[in-house]
């Protein structure tokens, strides 16, 4: 499976995306071990709680693994209309009374 784009939102997502993308890489947790020094036990310790990992361990293994960290805001949501019967207002409508 190919992962190209994935928007995190709570640090519980990171261990799965981790691995996903180590396998993605086509790497085993001693490869990805024995590149940033560390045993394959340390490894799949940080693998599992990733959330817990500081930010520049985590940059360093996202580079090993060949992901791109970006940051951006979400894209806006068009407002929605209100409902039949409802009594709040439209913008540039006064209210109805």
């Amino acid at each position: 499976m190919r992962m190209d784009q994935f928007t995190v939102r709570t640090p519980d997502q990171l261990p799965a995306l981790l691995r996903a993308f180590r396998k993605q890489a086509g790497l085993t947790q001693a490869e990805v071990a024995l590149r940033l020094g560390v045993t394959q036990q340390t490894y799949s310790a940080l693998e599992r709680n990733a959330d817990t990992v500081g930010f520049d361990r985590l940059l360093k293994l996202l580079n090993l693994l060949g992901v791109q960290l970006s940051l951006g805001t979400p894209a806006p949501t068009p407002p929605t209309p209100p409902a039949p019967g409802d009594q709040g207002t439209i913008a540039g409508e006064p209210p109805q009374w």
